[in-house]
């Protein structure tokens, strides 16, 4: 297994290609502003050329703008499209000829329930993960001929680095609202990935997995 992890900062990647040797696999980490042009795209080619191949996409960058719609400015709305949306798509572009010529290929993005259902103050980041969605299922039309699949996985409230400033009673709230009991986990996600990452999934294209606890139902 040879990963490349990509992201605008080193930091979190150092870490993060010790954690992929220590697995037994071989990691490399490369620096690109995703929102800039087409640099993730110009990337991507580079590595699936200098590798020979590209078996596996996973689109999991994404920022928030968040406010309300009558206060939400053009520039916040047009940031969030860009990164989450639109990034994607260049990213799925560049992608699409080597899994194409290999005739395989598994791309993976990462939406969220706010693009099924809609979240208040987040006009724009709901509206990118469901344009998401819509860029997904065409891609797999598109690709599905030559043995690519293409899937969306749609985490419901996962704990991370974010969600761990909320305070305690905020928490309190969102845990009766899932079906559950308890918020998610990244290993929830990981799992989730891997297995549309997997030969297993190999029938499955087009679809989204909400992974959420049942917070959507």
């Amino acid at each position: 297994m040879h990963v490349v992890a990509i992201a605008r900062s080193a930091d979190p990647l150092e870490s993060l290609v010790e954690e992929i040797g220590e697995a037994g696999g071989r990691g490399e980490f490369r620096v690109c502003d995703i929102g800039k042009g087409n640099a993730l795209g110009e990337l991507i080619e580079e590595v699936a050329e200098t590798a020979g191949r590209l078996d596996v996409l996973v689109n999991n960058a994404g920022i928030t703008r968040d406010g309300l719609l009558l206060r939400m400015s053009d520039e916040d709305f047009d940031d969030v499209l860009n990164v989450n949306l639109r990034s994607t798509f260049v990213a799925c572009r560049a992608a699409a000829r080597p899994m194409m010529k290999g005739r395989y290929g598994r791309i993976i993005n990462i939406g969220s329930v706010s693009g099924i259902t809609g979240n208040p103050g987040q006009v724009n980041y709901s509206a990118s993960k469901a344009g998401l969605i819509g860029l997904t299922k065409t891609v797999a039309k598109e690709l599905g001929g030559k043995g690519v699949t293409a899937n969306v996985v749609a985490p419901g409230f996962i704990k991370t680095e974010m969600t761990e400033s909320l305070i305690p009673h905020l928490e309190q709230e969102m845990t009766k609202r899932i079906a559950t009991r308890r918020l998610g986990e990244t290993t929830d996600i990981s799992a989730a990935v891997s297995y549309l990452a997997s030969e297993g999934a190999s029938y499955v294209t087009g679809q989204v997995l909400v992974v959420d606890g049942g917070l959507a139902l």
